[in-house]
């Protein structure tokens, strides 16, 4: 006979908010979906390890799925339908789409937004070099990183460069096995006592965070840098360039590993550019989910729109990140098809009644630098989507703080889908923090929240993630979209 509860214990089982591991709730079949999805998302970021090859990989998909263009629709004055769907290819670096609903874009549209941009090392514009018998390739990191986590580690080289011809060539070296990979050296401990006195950001500054490129010396006695003009000339017979072209190329050193499983129970994911891929992937395949139920007439109620940005590690400053006029220009493009005698009104009434998910990682709990954590407060791997109703630096500066009204309807909708949610501030007040799209979004007037995936070791070139995590941001956020 099960023993009965206490009024103390029936008090706080009402009360109180228990925050348990969503994997003691999963039955075997959602845990076999949840290994699936898993796999595909590897798979996904294996093949988008930059903002462009993510962008690329999102439209081929989009297309296979009957997404049109919406600026070959507005050139051609086409009006748009309930179940229509659409996207926007922003500079092959951002991309929104949309799945057009019931109700009038000026009752407002749900949307989650995520980045696609990562931490890394680029190349400078004019970056090759010869030194000590190597060849070297100069860089400027980019984005938020720990200089010294990026030597002694293979890396992939990343981009486009456009050949003298102005032909744009597609540049991916290191992720076959059988290619050669990059590598950014480090001082051996024998000659580093030094260095080792050093604070950690200075072990390694940013201008030796340079990548070696080749060794061997092109056979002719008179030529001044040898090894320099072989580099170039393997590069030359297979993109065409010469060495000018570096100018307007875009190259990037990304970590050449895949993504693997971690731990003996194989409940995590580790790789690079967990930040913000997880939850951009999550994002696109819970909007996607949409689309998909409109080709059965299950056609939303509201626009549902999925906005995948760049440049957010550096400020989402340009014209591909989130302070650009991109998803303004989206909306009003939706209002100007769907709505009636269109004016600016319009659009500024159908971003007032938006809602937005904010679909950013926030920094996992880690057991062995508990001291810069806020326990109550923090996000734990396994235990769910993590909800941060404000974000910023030490006193919220630079962020984004969402009213206790969306934030409650956010809940409302969680809760109605059984999608498990936690906290998650980012670390002690006064350890630092973080922003994300969040506030640029609200600044258009649109109700947004951060909610995204817990990452342990982030900005580092290997993070890691819970497989049961990337599944609920998945759910949560397939939910908001058709019912918030």
């Amino acid at each position: 006979m099960e023993e009965q509860k206490t009024e103390g214990q029936r008090l706080e089982e009402k009360l109180t908010f228990e925050i348990k591991s969503c994997w003691e709730t999963v039955g075997e079949n959602e845990r076999d979906a949840i290994i699936e999805f898993a796999e595909q998302y590897k798979q996904f970021i294996d093949k988008g390890k930059t903002e462009r090859e993510f962008n690329e990989e999102c439209l081929s998909i989009l297309k296979e799925e009957a997404f049109i263009d919406l600026e070959n629709a507005l050139l051609a004055g086409r009006r748009l339908k309930a179940g229509d769907k659409v996207y926007q290819n922003n500079r092959g670096k951002s991309l929104v789409f949309a799945v057009i609903g019931r109700a009038s874009i000026k009752e407002g549209v749900n949307i989650v937004g995520a980045h696609i941009d990562s931490p890394r090392i680029d190349m400078k514009t004019n970056p090759l070099y010869e030194d000590g018998g190597f060849a070297i390739f100069d860089t400027h990191y980019y984005g938020g990183i720990k200089h010294y986590q990026w030597t002694t580690i293979p890396l992939a080289m990343h981009g486009v460069v456009f050949n003298k011809n102005g032909e744009k060539q597609i540049v991916r070296i290191g992720e076959d096995e059988n290619d050669p990979v990059f590598v950014i050296t480090d001082l051996l401990p024998h000659l580093a006592q030094d260095q080792m006195q050093k604070k950690a950001n200075e072990f390694v500054r940013g201008e030796e965070l340079d990548v070696l490129a080749g060794s061997e010396p092109f056979k002719d006695g008179k030529v001044k840098e040898k090894v320099k003009l072989t580099v170039l000339n393997l590069l030359n017979r297979k993109y065409g360039v010469t060495e000018e072209n570096f100018a307007s190329a875009e190259i990037e050193f990304v970590p050449a590993h895949r993504a693997r499983d971690v731990g003996l129970d194989r409940s995590l994911i580790g790789a690079y550019g967990h930040d913000d891929r997880c939850c951009a992937y999550t994002a696109f395949r819970a909007a996607l989910e949409c689309a998909g139920s409109s080709e059965q007439g299950d056609i939303p109620e509201k626009t549902v729109v999925c906005l995948l940005t760049d440049k957010e590690e550096i400020g989402s400053m340009g014209n591909t990140g989130a302070q650009s006029r991109l998803f303004e220009n989206f909306i009003a493009y939706l209002c100007s098809q769907t709505v009636e005698n269109y004016s600016d009104i319009d659009l500024r009434l159908a971003l007032n009644r938006s809602a937005m998910l904010s679909a950013d990682v926030n920094a996992a709990y880690d057991p062995n630098f508990a001291d810069v954590f806020d326990k109550k407060t923090a996000s734990f791997c396994g235990k769910g989507l993590a909800l941060s109703k404000y974000t910023g630096v030490r006193g919220k500066v630079g962020g984004s703080d969402a009213n206790a009204e969306f934030l409650q309807r956010v809940q409302a909708i969680l809760d109605k889908h059984g999608v498990r949610w936690q906290f998650g501030n980012l670390g002690k007040v006064d350890k630092g923090g973080g922003g994300t799209i969040a506030q640029h979004a609200a600044n258009l007037g649109v109700d947004a929240l951060d909610c995204g995936i817990p990452v342990l070791s982030m900005h580092a070139p290997f993070e890691v993630i819970s497989k049961i995590d990337l599944w609920t941001a998945y759910r949560g956020y397939a939910a908001f979209l058709k019912d918030a």
